[in-house]
């Protein structure tokens, strides 16, 4: 006799992305496991009394999302501070701020985010807009990829910037014509103020990781890896997995202060465990900024609004033969190592990192990646499949918009831009692909990222495909979100696909993404989200 299930969801298409699948139109679950995949003849027999029944409905059932790269404790945290992500442009953001202020007038500082490069000419706010608003007590507002600040006058008084501070090392203050800081400091500039501003208590973090799970949720994301770990965002996820509020697996990459040396990995060790869903088995080290403020590292200098080549090839935010060091020292622990490179120098220096690690320590399972890979040379494309990297992927960005079209391509040059985001290339060489979100950075929706991979257009719009020939196709996109993110965070052998033995973390979408025009795959909406058999998000509509 078969055994009864829990749970059995039938009636429409099932996407189980395992490499060899049958198709399929029901699943059974039983204690938080799949125990039957198929259709009626394989599934109606696990139907017991206390069975409950999910009617599909012709809609389509997947793996839950995972994502490689994401911020929700910041994103949370932004969420239910001052955010600027509603805006549209700097008329809007500053209104944002306005009614924030307003609303808080108890707020010892404003802090948030959310702003966008390309609502500012040159992509720098400037202060005496915040100070139209808010003169009296002090603003702190990151940008929305995180690399840079927005800050009203107070904010410098206070923190003590002004003409005469040099710029830090790992960053850069924008300034004005006498030299006084004009409001917007780039990458490690920013920390002149924001380490000024009051810690977030504790039950203030853990309502940013609560509101950050409940967005991710929405957008079918069961598992993560969130890239930046500090001690604060560390206790807050032990209180949530502790307690049992935090529902996704999770992957805590703990951040590599690049200010210091190895000399911080026994601090590391210590803060490396498991605590129900959640372990810190990762490493974050950032190797360079981002294109837009020239802070990312260019095998080749930026080209200046003449189109004239400057003297700047970007940060190499920790020295390269260090990184070589560090990067063998935290594999020879154990440790995997999570990068983000952005620029083609950058990449080319985490990849001599790992391959310096293999050297020193032979081969391993630690499965390492790079993320964001913004510019990759060609002759480093096919290093990840040799070295066994895997390609961390943010698909949202590869697309024309404003911030490629004004901010980035003019400054890149003809020949870097041709290397952006070259997906299909190296999985064509073999690279395992991973992909996330960076959110709050950009939408955590991976079918906004799934639609851009596929089409390489912005969702929702008519645009000039950006440079057609790294088109992921629909499964390799699919796949990166779910058993490729699921291998880098080693639950591969658990979650990812859908097959008989692996947990029930799955995802019901409003249409079938296989049976659509892929023009259409950014507005496939997610109607339920089940974590081991237990719905965590249902839609209105579902």
């Amino acid at each position: 006799m078969s055994v009864p299930a829990d749970l059995v969801l039938r009636g429409g298409p099932v996407h189980t992305l395992a490499p060899a699948h049958s198709p399929a139109t029901a699943v059974a679950v039983r204690a938080g496991k799949i125990i039957a995949v198929g259709g009626d003849a394989e599934v109606l027999p696990h139907i017991g009394p206390a069975t409950e029944l999910v009617d599909l409905g012709g809609r389509a059932l997947l793996p839950g999302f995972q994502d490689a790269h994401v911020h929700p404790v910041f994103a949370g945290l932004t969420m239910i501070r001052c955010d600027l992500h509603g805006a549209n442009d700097a008329d809007g953001a500053v209104a944002a701020v306005r009614a924030y202020a307003e609303a808080n007038p108890d707020a010892e500082w404003i802090s948030g985010g959310g702003w966008s490069m390309e609502w500012f000419p040159g992509g720098t706010p400037s202060r005496h807009l915040l100070d139209q608003v808010v003169s009296d007590r002090p603003v702190h507002l990151i940008n929305r990829d995180g690399h840079g600040a927005w800050v009203n006058t107070r904010a410098l008084e206070l923190a003590g910037v002004d003409a005469g501070t040099a710029d830090p090392s790992d960053g850069r203050i924008e300034r004005e014509p006498d030299g006084r800081p004009q409001g917007t400091l780039h990458e490690g500039a920013s920390h002149l103020v924001a380490r000024h501003i009051p810690e977030a208590p504790p039950e203030a973090m853990l309502a940013g990781l609560r509101a950050g799970q409940r967005r991710l949720h929405a957008a079918g994301v069961t598992a993560w890896q969130d890239a930046m770990v500090h001690p604060d965002i560390q206790r807050a996820y032990l209180s949530a997995a502790e307690s049992g509020l935090l529902t996704a697996r999770v992957v805590g990459a703990l951040w590599w202060d690049r200010e210091r040396g190895p000399e911080q990995i026994p601090e590391l060790l210590a803060r490396r465990g498991t605590a129900g869903r959640f372990r810190t088995t990762s490493v974050k080290i950032m190797q360079d900024g981002v294109a837009e403020n020239y802070t990312a590292a260019m095998t080749s200098p930026y080209f200046d609004g003449c189109g004239c080549q400057t003297a700047n090839a970007g940060l190499s935010f920790v020295d390269p033969v260090a990184l070589r060091e560090y990067v063998s020292r935290l594999d020879a622990e154990g440790f995997q190592v999570h990068v983000h490179a952005v620029g083609d120098r950058a990449a080319r220096e985490a990849l001599d990192a790992f391959e310096a690690a293999r050297a020193a320590n032979g081969a391993n399972d630690l499965r390492h990646h790079i993320a964001h890979l913004q510019v990759v040379h060609p002759d480093d494309i096919p290093r990840f499949a040799e070295l066994g990297i895997t390609a961390n992927m943010q698909p949202l960005w590869a697309a024309h918009e404003p911030q490629m079209d004004e901010l980035t391509i003019p400054f890149l040059g003809p020949e870097k831009a041709a290397h952006q985001y070259p997906f299909a290339a190296l999985a064509e060489c073999g690279t395992s692909l991973a992909a996330g979100s960076d959110w709050p950075v950009s939408s955590p929706d991976p079918f906004l990222g799934i639609h851009v991979a596929v089409n390489r257009t912005p969702p929702g719009e008519t645009a000039e495909v950006f440079l057609p020939h790294q088109r992921l196709s629909l499964t390799a996109a699919l796949t990166s979100y779910t058993l490729g993110t699921a291998r880098v965070n080693h639950l591969d052998t658990v979650t990812g696909t859908i097959e008989v033995g692996k947990l029930a973390d799955l995802v019901v979408t409003d249409r079938d993404p296989y049976g659509i025009p892929v023009e259409e795959l950014g507005g496939t909406r997610v109607l339920a989200t089940f974590v081991e058999g237990e719905q965590v998000h249902a839609d209105p509509a579902w």
